[in-house]
């Protein structure tokens, strides 16, 4: 029988694009499938990414995802910029205190802006 690849469980995070605390909490929840090596590390089974990873990918924990085109890859040393130009339909809910929405004097079907505050973009195809 052949051996069943092991991904240390911040490799296998990264390939399914969530946070290494999140695939903790998947596997004290039984979302995952993982084993431990002699140091009790978590190792994951390639099987067990490929199976998450093909689900769609709404189900993951990170919601703020945009689909687009890419616009542009300026490559220097290390470092990749990427542009996506937004193609989906995209809709944005936050929640704000009561002052502030009356501060800015925020109406149905007036114009507002929504920014999202992140520490850092991830790109997937």
């Amino acid at each position: 029988m052949p051996r069943q690849r092991l991904l240390p469980a911040a490799e296998a995070a990264r390939r399914l694009g969530i946070s290494l605390d999140t695939l903790r909490r998947w596997d004290r929840d039984g979302k995952i499938r993982t084993r431990r090596d002699a140091a009790n590390r978590r190792l994951v089974p390639l099987s067990e990414v490929d199976r998450l990873a093909s689900r769609e990918t709404h189900a993951l924990s990170a919601r703020n995802r945009f689909g687009g085109v890419v616009a542009s890859v300026e490559i220097e040393g290390l470092l990749a910029q990427v542009e996506i130009d937004v193609t989906d339909p995209v809709r944005l809910v936050a929640v704000i205190t009561r002052d502030a929405a009356e501060s800015l004097g925020l109406t149905v079907g007036g114009s507002a802006t929504g920014v999202v505050k992140a520490t850092s973009v991830m790109v997937e195809r």
